[in-house]
């Protein structure tokens, strides 16, 4: 268990039991702590023990102790270096880099330190900056903003053709991955709506590029017209679905977050490879071989819905 320092509350206590004449031992054992950390405690703060001067000795040397790890330390002359150039208006970034080509063989800092500098140590220097929002922000905005941006470019279920809704074609596919115990692992499959015709690719780092590039091998072998759309569900391994899209010239759609059953086919399908991959499996030893052959079992299944022809046949035109 991680070292904590003792509390404020802690300290007022071991001074009312110092006071009732308690030992160190009985006193570490009502804290739960050991006889020696108390022993250190009681000898920093002298033999008669107050809470106060305790508490104020231990925020003094916490700030000492800061103060020493500072990079930039006030009135230092990097400190007047740096202070100098923000007042000509320079960026912190143009400050460092000049420190560096002017004093060579000096310890320099970078922009961001001196960004910290400013905006903790000397918050009156903020006024030169030319952005004075706040703090400075990360060149192409927050994390929120690109992942907004990135949800913006999602076409969801909602504008997807209605042809797909009625299972009418053959084409219109469902994705997904499947996780495995290593948690790295993951195995991609693809379901065809109309038929439940099954495809499915052992990914060993699921990427989006790695995803993105199965994805295009895997359905570059299939005949044009029988690859209309995908539907996924909101995985980061499809935030390459634009590249996808131009190479396959296939429209992707995404589900909404939380809504299994909008891909229902494909939820379903992956519960069938489960008989033969059981949650929390290892992929490790899954090999193609061993991948392809239950695929094979899976799409040789007659299924009732198709009038017991299997998802194999219907995918290849014979009739239901």
């Amino acid at each position: 268990m991680p070292y904590q320092h003792i509390t404020r509350e802690e300290r007022v206590k071991i001074e009312a039991w110092k006071q009732a004449g308690e030992s160190n031992g009985d006193i570490a054992r009502f804290l739960g702590r050991s006889r020696s950390t108390i022993g250190r405690e009681l000898k920093r703060n002298g033999n008669l023990y107050k809470a106060l001067p305790a508490e104020r000795r231990r925020i003094e040397v916490r700030r000492a102790s800061n103060a020493t790890r500072r990079k930039i330390l006030a009135g230092s002359d990097l400190a007047k270096y740096i202070e100098e150039g923000i007042k000509k208006y320079w960026s912190p970034e143009q400050v460092s880099g000049r420190m560096k080509r002017d004093h060579p063989n000096k310890p320099s800092v970078c922009h961001e330190t001196i960004y910290k500098y400013i905006y903790k140590e000397q918050p009156e220097l903020k006024k030169y900056l030319r952005c004075r929002k706040g703090k400075y922000r990360r060149r192409y905005g927050t994390k929120i903003r690109e992942k907004r941006r990135e949800e913006a470019k999602k076409k969801r279920i909602d504008v997807r053709p209605a042809i797909v809704e009625y299972r009418s074609r053959i084409g219109d596919w469902e994705g997904d991955t499947i996780v495995g115990k290593e948690k790295i692992k993951h195995i991609l499959t693809h379901v065809d709506r109309k038929s439940g015709l099954l495809l499915a690719d052992k990914v060993e780092r699921a990427t989006a590029e790695q995803v993105r590039k199965i994805t295009t091998r895997r359905f570059k072998k299939i005949a044009k017209k029988k690859c209309h759309t995908i539907t996924y569900d909101n995985g980061v391994q499809f935030a390459e679905h634009e590249t996808l899209e131009r190479d396959l010239q296939i429209a992707v759609y995404f589900a909404h977050q939380y809504r299994s059953w909008e891909r229902g086919t494909n939820e379903n399908a992956n519960g069938l490879l489960r008989q033969f991959i059981p949650k929390g499996s290892p992929f490790q030893n899954i090999t193609k071989q061993k991948l392809d052959r239950y695929v094979k079992l899976i799409n040789t299944r007659p299924r009732k819905r198709h009038n017991y022809l299997t998802p194999l046949e219907v995918f290849k035109g014979i009739a239901v």
